[in-house]
């Protein structure tokens, strides 16, 4: 038999080479894993879906109304910037750092959704929401300071500013559509020391579905359920103690209660 020329020899050998790994890698690696995994944990292969249609337990809901209002028998989640809230199409952070602390036309800022969070869980919860650098009205308490005033860039006028004077001048509300650009950005932190609303209680995760919440923030809202629903306080601690994941590893992370699945306990009864 005539032998083949080089050339022709180097491309079948190159065929049979995408061939085989195309069966290997294509279809016999992806059928092995994937019966793995559906043998050894089948549960979470499959998206860790609850029973009954609540979706699963790896992305958090919102516990609320139709109106947005907080669903008062319910543990509440954490914040979400993902879409509307929880919405695995739009996973994402605000992108918001700890210098954006002067409302927008367009916007409040990352400090004034903290301090609005704060209040609103604190009145919900039945406990102070103040915290450093808020006014107590729920807005970032920031002042713009020029040589002969001082202005609460967040309070739009008539609000009253959180103070009267800073350093000898005069504090005003902001007047919507004015420029205060050029003056100092002072944030005041206040005369707070104890902050009663945990930290996940008014900040987004940074993929904006965590499903989980501190166990502070868990212990904070303990009190409310336990009264709406008519159950003793010790029952709704032990069922947070029932849902609550120690550290990865044992030293990574901290203690965290997934929400939707303490709920869904509290359901049951």
């Amino acid at each position: 038999m005539e032998r083949l020329p080089s050339w022709l020899r180097q491309h079948l050998a190159a065929l049979r080479a995408v061939a085989v790994l195309t069966v290997l890698l294509g279809l016999v690696y992806p059928l092995v894993t994937t019966g793995v995994a559906q043998a050894l944990f089948n549960d979470r292969a499959n998206g860790s879906m609850v029973a009954g249609g609540h979706g699963s337990s790896l992305i958090g809901q919102s516990f609320t109304d139709a109106d947005g209002n907080p669903v008062r028998t319910y543990f509440q989640s954490r914040p979400s910037a993902a879409g509307d809230g929880y919405d695995p199409t739009s996973t994402s952070a605000s992108n918001l750092g700890p210098e954006d602390v002067i409302d927008t036309r367009d916007r409040q800022s990352l400090l004034t959704q903290v301090c609005a969070r704060s209040k609103a869980a604190g009145e919900l919860e039945g406990v102070s929401g103040a915290r450093p650098y808020c006014t107590p009205d729920g807005a970032g308490a920031v002042l713009k300071v020029f040589p002969d005033r001082a202005v609460s860039v967040n309070q739009a006028c008539p609000t009253t500013p959180f103070i009267a004077a800073y350093q000898g001048l005069k504090v005003e509300c902001a007047r919507p559509g004015e420029d205060y650009a050029a003056g100092r950005t002072v944030p005041v932190r206040g005369d707070v020391t104890t902050v009663r609303v945990p930290a996940d209680a008014v900040t987004a995760s940074g993929s904006g579905l965590d499903p989980h919440i501190s166990v502070a923030y868990a212990e904070l809202q303990a009190p409310r359920v336990a009264k709406e629903r008519g159950l003793p306080l010790d029952r709704v601690r032990a069922l947070i103690g029932e849902h609550t994941t120690g550290r990865a590893l044992g030293f990574m992370g901290e203690p965290a209660v997934n929400v939707l699945e303490l709920n869904l306990a509290l359901d049951r009864g």
